[in-house]
């Protein structure tokens, strides 16, 4: 049995029919960007996390990038972020000219609370948190030690639209959340997009303006803007997705709880939960072991897809070598880049596929 890490064409094929008419009546209208689906979009998934508001962008740099701008991140602020994350996060602060301070995970892959405060310096302008693989940050937490501060928090939600603690869903604690809609996100579109998140009104021209060019009216510029518009396509098969979302939801809970309850070697470390189970919405499946390539061969061996989910921080990446980290700068995000591998995991993974990937890796 062959089976990959991602199946997008499976998802895609279970609602074709609803897809070819979205599809259908866009070309149909002749709008294709910043119409009707956009703003439908931007009003259902504001309430859908629960903010004021919503914009739309091209993609989640995009929205990091702006996020940071609109706060006022400049040369010389600190922003305090993960080591453990993908690279596009550290970027939306280096493309504002700021300097990321890095902070080790705690044992769930998210920024670890308890190690914030040691890092604030009177340069501390913003903590960036971001719920990996789908489970929320410890939020409480966080907001607590921002507003104890007076720092900005920005919410990088790109793997975890809908998670949330106590009803209270990612992208809606902060004061700006990120998003990405890229197509192996749970709600993705056909192709790249993004979107901010917020509650405060002052942040909405602003977003707006800076996301098209830094217009204000059809060719009245007042900001060095960027270019970075959902288009009506992408925003069209979001609205039809976010209708049986909570759907796709549960269903990859269904795999996750699978997955957590038998996949029993000794050797292969679960993943684990903080808050409630079902505050998890399962972006990735991600497990560990020490001698993780030798794991990774094995299952390719036996026909199962893996992805490492990140072989390689950012601090230690070429791109952030003017910061001057080294090997062993942060031990326990390098031992999760050494050990971490993402098991097979999409909507309608048959239970046949779920039985051939458990009973592999429970002979490993």
């Amino acid at each position: 049995m062959n089976i990959p890490n991602n199946n997008m064409q499976r998802l895609f094929s279970k609602h074709k029919q609803d897809y070819m008419k979205v599809l259908e009546s866009v070309l149909d209208r002749g709008v294709y960007v910043l119409g009707d689906e956009v703003s439908t979009f931007e009003r259902n998934f504001a309430k859908y996390i629960g903010t004021n508001y919503c914009v739309g962008t091209a993609n989640c740099l995009d929205s990091l990038y702006l996020a940071f701008r609109m706060i006022g991140i400049q040369e010389g602020d600190e922003v305090i972020v993960p080591a453990n994350t993908f690279i596009a996060t550290v970027m939306g602060i280096s493309k504002n000219k700021g300097t990321p301070i890095f902070c080790e995970p705690d044992e769930f892959y998210n920024i670890d609370p308890a190690r914030i405060e040691a890092l604030i310096t009177p340069k501390t302008k913003a903590i960036c948190v971001v719920h990996l693989y789908g489970q929320i940050c410890s939020m409480p937490q966080i907001m607590e030690i921002a507003r104890k501060h007076n720092l900005y928090v920005i919410e990088d939600v790109a793997q975890a639209h809908g998670a949330s603690i106590n009803g209270k869903k990612a992208g809606s604690w902060g004061d700006i959340g990120c998003f990405s809609f890229y197509p192996t996100k749970n709600l993705g579109g056909f192709g790249d997009g993004g979107c901010l998140t917020f509650n405060d009104e002052t942040y909405l021209e602003l977003a707006k303006s800076l996301r098209n060019y830094g217009r204000m009216g059809l060719y009245h510029f007042v900001y060095e803007g960027i270019n970075s518009r959902l288009d009506e396509i992408q925003a069209a098969f979001l609205n039809k997705k976010l209708e049986h979302f909570d759907e796709l939801l549960e269903d990859r809970k269904r795999i996750a709880k699978r997955y957590l309850t038998e996949i029993k070697n000794p050797k292969i470390q679960l993943p684990k939960t903080k808050f409630e189970l079902e505050s998890h919405i399962w972006h990735l499946f991600v497990v560990a072991t020490e001698k993780r390539d030798e794991f990774k061969e094995y299952l390719h061996q036996h026909g199962i897809g893996t992805i490492i989910h990140y072989p390689e921080p950012p601090h230690l990446s070429k791109t952030y070598a003017y910061l001057n980290h080294q090997v062993g700068d942060y031990p326990i995000t390098e031992t999760y880049a050494n050990t971490i591998l993402s098991l097979p995991f999409y909507n309608y993974m048959s239970d046949e596929e779920i039985d051939y990937v458990v009973k592999v890796i429970n002979a490993y």
